[in-house]
């Protein structure tokens, strides 16, 4: 006899028959909705629950507190870096990664850390912030290195153009440009940033 998903009294849902991997990725896709409908200060253990069809005591089996569920959320919603595009020359290789960039920034769970970093407290804040700048930061600015290491090999990039200022210069402006001026940083910002400030940037000296 098929049980129904809702109680007779007051139309209520009940758990869903999920457990192991499953039921954890319900709840953390939950985790990262709710973050982007009510942020980080209207979410709750019991709100993450409601949406993933189970009961509050499968989340907390799972998680003791909300900063450890998000974080888990955040950690696993992130798009991927793992390499960087190789098109032939450095422009090109520097815009395509920088859409993959700008891809994980808008990504859902780009969304959900920026309304987490904006809303919660700054012990909070600081196990964040150490996400971003390992799920984001550090594996971009390794493409990057990456990407102006075989520019400096074909001879389209200045030798010398390996000091850390250079390449704070994309996630700098990409990061002021969306926080300060609202961009969401187009297709043509992308590559205008690329032509009239790295290729410049990057391009041997001449005699």
């Amino acid at each position: 006899m098929a049980t129904s998903r809702w109680t007779d009294a007051g139309a209520q849902p009940v758990s869903l028959r999920r457990r192991g991997p499953v039921l954890e990725r319900a709840i953390l896709d939950a985790a990262l909705e709710q973050l982007s409908t009510v942020g980080w200060s209207g979410l709750t253990m019991e709100g993450v629950a409601a949406r993933a069809q189970t009961g509050k005591a499968a989340v907390y089996r799972r998680w003791a507190s909300k900063v450890e569920l998000v974080a888990d959320a955040l950690r696993s919603g992130f798009p991927g870096l793992d390499d960087a595009p190789d098109h032939g020359s450095v422009r090109e290789d520097l815009y395509q990664l920088c859409r993959r960039v700008r891809g994980t920034m808008y990504s859902r769970s780009g969304y959900a850390l920026r309304s987490v970093l904006y809303e919660c407290d700054s012990t909070s804040a600081g196990r964040f912030h150490e996400l971003i700048l390992q799920r984001v930061i550090e594996p971009a600015n390794r493409l990057f290195r990456e990407v102006v290491r075989r520019g400096i090999e074909r001879g389209d990039v200045r030798p010398d153009a390996t000091g850390e200022l250079v390449f704070d210069v994309i996630p700098g402006l990409m990061m002021y440009r969306q926080k300060v001026c609202g961009s969401e940083w187009s297709d043509e910002d992308i590559a205008a940033m690329i032509d009239q400030v790295m290729v410049p940037l990057l391009r041997p000296h001449r005699g």
